[in-house]
């Protein structure tokens, strides 16, 4: 039953990450291309999914947990991180359901990382793009370069809404 339970959650965890993966490079795509229609959508799956993972992550805590409860008596490791204790729970298993189960989990550790990188990509992306615009931005008016602060003292950003701009110079 463990065996089953753990390779469903599995399973259903990697599916919910290739789904993240195709909404993230939808993602990278229309902020690429400056396309803002369909932006919020694509956010709002995304946090769809998000609560989806956290859900599963939740029940294979708690699989691990009564899993735990069933074997503490005989031979607990004392691991207590999410990895250790998945491996303590599959070296009880037969031989051809521990590599099953263990080839499904390294499978969702690699979409994992790669989900990872690719986000980490886009957000380099994105910091490049607000320096640079930020860079011209101080240079080409550099009364807004001066910082504003509010009353309680963080820092206020410039409304570039209200700026009017000589389109001949």
């Amino acid at each position: 039953m463990i065996y089953e339970k753990c390779r469903d959650i599995l399973l259903r965890e990697s599916e919910f990450l290739q789904e993240a993966a195709n909404i993230q490079e939808k993602i990278r795509i229309a902020v690429i291309n400056r396309e803002w229609d369909d932006f919020e959508e694509h956010i709002n799956a995304m946090n769809n999914v998000e609560n989806n993972m956290a859900e599963l992550e939740n029940e294979r805590e708690k699989l691990f947990t009564a899993f735990d409860s069933l074997f503490r008596h005989n031979t607990y490791s004392g691991n207590d991180d999410a990895k250790g204790r998945f491996y303590t729970m599959v070296s009880h298993l037969p031989e051809n359901e521990r590599e099953d189960l263990t080839t499904i989990y390294r499978g969702l550790k690699l979409q994992a990382l790669k989900l990872r990188v690719a986000n980490e990509s886009l957000m380099t992306y994105l910091v490049g793009i607000k320096s640079t615009l930020k860079e011209f931005f101080d240079l080409a008016f550099p009364d807004r370069a001066v910082k504003v602060y509010t009353p309680q003292g963080t820092h206020l950003s410039h409304d570039m809404r209200s700026m009017v701009l000589n389109q001949s110079f």
